[in-house]
């Protein structure tokens, strides 16, 4: 049985407010997904995960509490912890730069893997004490913003007694993920007192991973990868989606071809024997054993590549151009 994880990166937009957006409209877009033709955030997730008998893990960033108060954590989790879900830890160390008062003074870095240990350690302390303010479960895990974590990083989450990472995303890895795996480590691995969930993911064509992410594989893809990975008998598999994927590029119209991906994989998920939906509450860490026979990621095939490439043509045409003038 493998066990599936579906977590949603649950974070503000630095951009927006860098162009002057206020707190509640910053919500309303990048949380609530909240746009003309109805609401597509998190609440839209969720509603497709029970329907599914899923259960979403959503990694919110707090770090935002610093530039608009700690209230609007609560405002985020709170829908989520009502609805019994999992919160656990995000971090976007970008909103240092607008922060009223930082835990580690002036210094700036666009990852948490830019900075020095001790400061590692306070960002995440930081982070950490700023959802359980919001009456979130202290969090067992965590996920860098960007994946921009290295081994410093994991050191950091021990200290604090985080047990479980998933940083770590192959597509990503030397910028900005410097964590020391291999693109051909997808299995929970014990690493400096943690232990590593890396974000899953299949080749597309030879040496070139990509995530498994909604957004990322067609339909064809992640269905293949599950199917997979249950097959193989993988301890796990992390899906990434982010709490504003379900919108536009320009986060104005609702995204049709990725919301029917999210159906088609909580379908799947939910119908395959081989899978089980999960959070990190309801692991088991014997499945990081080094005693575990290494699986193969989803090998390559050129039509499925070529089809996702198209599809994802027309999605961009369809989905991300800005027809529409800025706000």
């Amino acid at each position: 049985m493998t066990d599936v994880l579906v977590t949603v990166d649950t974070e503000l937009s630095a951009g927006l407010h860098q162009r002057g957006v206020v707190a509640g409209c910053n919500v309303e877009n990048s949380i609530s997904g909240i746009v003309s033709a109805g609401t597509y955030g998190i609440g839209w997730q969720m509603d497709r995960l029970e329907e599914h008998g899923l259960k979403g893990v959503f990694f919110v960033d707090p770090l935002p509490a610093l530039v608009y108060g700690k209230a609007i954590v609560a405002d985020i989790v709170g829908p989520i912890l009502k609805r019994r879900h999992e919160v656990q830890l995000h971090a976007h160390t970008e909103w240092l730069a607008w922060a009223k008062a930082s835990p580690v003074g002036d210094r700036r870095g666009q990852n948490i893997g830019d900075f020095e240990l001790a400061d590692q350690i306070a960002l995440l302390k930081c982070a950490r004490d700023l959802l359980e303010d919001a009456h979130v479960p202290r969090p067992i895990a965590f996920r860098a913003g960007n994946y921009g974590a290295d081994d410093r990083t994991l050191i950091a989450l021990s200290h604090l007694g985080i047990s479980w990472d998933s940083s770590f995303n192959a597509a990503y890895l030397g910028a900005p993920c410097r964590i020391a795996l291999t693109q051909d480590d997808h299995a929970p691995v014990r690493r400096h007192g943690v232990i590593e969930m890396p974000v899953s993911g299949i080749f597309d064509r030879a040496g070139m991973v990509r995530p498994a992410q909604v957004c990322a594989l067609s339909r064809w893809e992640m269905t293949d990868a599950l199917r997979h990975a249950g097959r193989m008998g993988e301890p796990a598999f992390v899906i990434v989606t982010h709490s504003f994927e379900m919108l536009s590029r320009d986060r104005r119209r609702p995204n049709r071809a990725v919301m029917a991906r999210f159906i088609a994989m909580c379908r799947e998920i939910a119908d395959n024997p081989d899978l089980r939906s999960a959070g990190f509450a309801d692991l088991d860490p014997s499945i990081a054993s080094p005693l575990r026979a290494r699986s193969p990621r989803l090998a390559p095939n050129s039509v499925r590549t070529i089809s996702r490439i198209v599809q994802q043509a027309a999605g961009t045409l369809r989905y991300e151009r800005h027809w529409l003038p800025s706000r």
